[in-house]
């Protein structure tokens, strides 16, 4: 499992598309530019604590709104694992099991929770938040790479109670987020990975974009994908090798 994800790594690194990406550039900055990534497990809690730390400010930088769904910015901190998708309650699909510390504000898709304290659980998608998520090859966009979609009514398609409602691998697990100076830190429970602490992984910071367009929601034979990775700011390996393990 994990020789074939690495493998899909390195041909989504080799083989990325040149495909123009106007927005892309806007937030290449320091904020997005990894100085080291860490795991550390914690015994007596039963957590791991997930931290990315870079040259600048980690999170500081947001997407600036375009008011609508379609080509809505998505910028994300990643952190492509060897974890397999029944760890975080996929079921079987394949695909690289990834955490994705994500901002953008044209769209809601943590519905259970508040981040933002108003009240208002429908209007903070701006604030940093965690998705897993499952990637896959995907040759239309930049960056090599698109969250797996599925046709909506798949008897197949596994997912836990807390998946945001779209039709591809995402949830929305409600993990504390924390952005200090030059780290970005989540906390991940013990239980919601299969009490897995013995897995690969590596930090990629990037620019993703939602496309709602004919065939972008709904099939493989569209011409953009429902979630896409554009640009790839920085990987923490330099090589995406997933050469980290958990401390």
């Amino acid at each position: 499992m994990k020789k074939s994800i690495i493998f899909l790594l390195i041909i989504f690194l080799n083989h990325a598309v040149s495909i123009a990406c106007d927005k892309c550039s806007t937030y290449n900055n320091s904020d997005f530019k990894i100085k080291s990534a860490s795991i550390t497990h914690n015994d007596d809690l039963g957590i791991t604590v997930w931290t990315i730390k870079v040259e600048g400010s980690a999170g500081k930088t947001m997407p600036k709104p375009v008011g609508q769904l379609n080509g809505a910015p998505v910028l994300g901190y990643v952190f492509p694992t060897t974890l397999k998708a029944a760890d975080i309650g996929f079921g079987q699909a394949e695909g690289i099991v990834a955490l994705a510390l994500t901002s953008h504000p044209d769209f809601e898709d943590t519905p259970l929770w508040d981040e933002n304290l108003d009240g208002n659980y429908l209007n903070d998608g701006l604030i940093w938040h965690a998705h897993w998520v499952l990637l896959v090859e995907d040759k239309r966009v930049g960056g090599g790479l698109s969250v797996r979609e599925f046709k909506k009514g798949d008897p197949n398609v596994v997912l836990p109670p807390t998946n945001p409602g779209m039709a591809m691998y995402m949830d929305s697990p409600g993990f504390n987020i924390v952005t200090k100076g030059n780290s970005i830190k989540v906390i991940v429970p013990d239980f919601r990975i299969n009490n897995k602490i013995n897995f690969k992984f590596d930090a990629v910071s990037c620019y993703m974009e939602v496309s709602t367009g004919a065939g972008g929601s709904h099939d493989s034979e569209g011409t953009k994908p429902m979630l896409g990775v554009y640009k790839v700011y920085d990987v923490a390996s330099g090589n995406l090798s997933l050469p980290y393990s958990v401390k």
